[in-house]
């Protein structure tokens, strides 16, 4: 007993007065806050996109303001909202304001059931073209829904696809509820799609494999696809909820 009296207080007094013990199980740290930038992130040129309490920075495809109905802005998302079902939704597509050449975007997004939307890259708009016609599209959607649909061709259709082009070499989506975050990587005529830490598509704009893709898609009637080397971000109003959060870009 007095060995073990003496152990004690030794122990006990090697740890400085008043001091907790250091602990290094990095879960118990804040985490960072939501559609902002850390100082490192700052550092190293990355934008927000998205404020988390507004719609400053985006407006609608083809249009002055942002649309009044079919979208909000809630609890730190950017919310597409759920139509009657149809294709172009209740607000249209909308695009940033701001144009981008060779950038790496980040975005967190959570699909609804039979959820559908995308995310659109180097959107040069023109008037009498949807935004699907234009610019390359990260495909967003509920995969398992459609899938099982069985109505048409999921090949190239997927989350993470370049869609109607370029199928993703893994599987890599969370399952239906949960955060993805999807990462579109565009260097010159390099473009890399990456889902939750994944890269999902790789392609060369321009390249003659994939002119030969265009040429048998759904796209070849459209002559401005694909063709800008500058444009704005664009999201999808598919018509069905989906939520976005943490959208940033970091031009090079």
């Amino acid at each position: 007993m007095r060995l073990t009296l003496i152990t004690l207080l030794v122990i006990a007094g090697c740890q400085p007065s008043g001091e907790a013990p250091q602990v290094s199980d990095a879960s118990i740290l804040p985490a960072p806050e939501h559609n902002t930038l850390t100082a490192a992130e700052q550092t190293a040129g990355w934008q927000l996109l998205f404020d988390g309490a507004s719609t400053v920075g985006w407006r609608g495809y083809n249009r002055d303001a942002f649309p009044q109905e079919g979208w909000r802005v809630a609890d730190g998302h950017l919310i597409v909202f759920a139509s009657d079902g149809s294709e172009e939704g209740l607000g249209g597509d909308i695009v940033s304001d701001a144009e981008f050449t060779d950038f790496e975007l980040t975005f967190e997004f959570r699909i609804t059931p039979e959820g559908n939307s995308g995310v659109f890259y180097r959107v040069v708009e023109h008037e009498g073209e949807a935004l699907w016609m234009v610019a390359p599209e990260f495909q967003v959607l509920d995969d398992t829904a459609y899938i099982d649909m069985g109505t048409m061709d999921m090949n190239k259709h997927l989350t993470g696809d370049n869609y109607d082009l370029h199928s993703s070499v893994v599987t890599a989506t969370n399952p239906l509820g949960e955060r993805n975050l999807g990462r579109i990587l565009v260097d010159g005529s390099h473009v890399e799609h990456w889902l939750n830490g994944q890269m999902t598509v790789e392609y060369e704009l321009g390249s003659p494999e994939w002119q030969a893709l265009v040429d048998q898609s759904k796209f070849a009637p459209h002559p401005n696809y694909g063709v800008a080397a500058r444009g704005r971000i664009g999201i999808q109003d598919h018509g069905r909820e989906t939520r976005f959060r943490n959208i940033k870009i970091r031009p090079f």
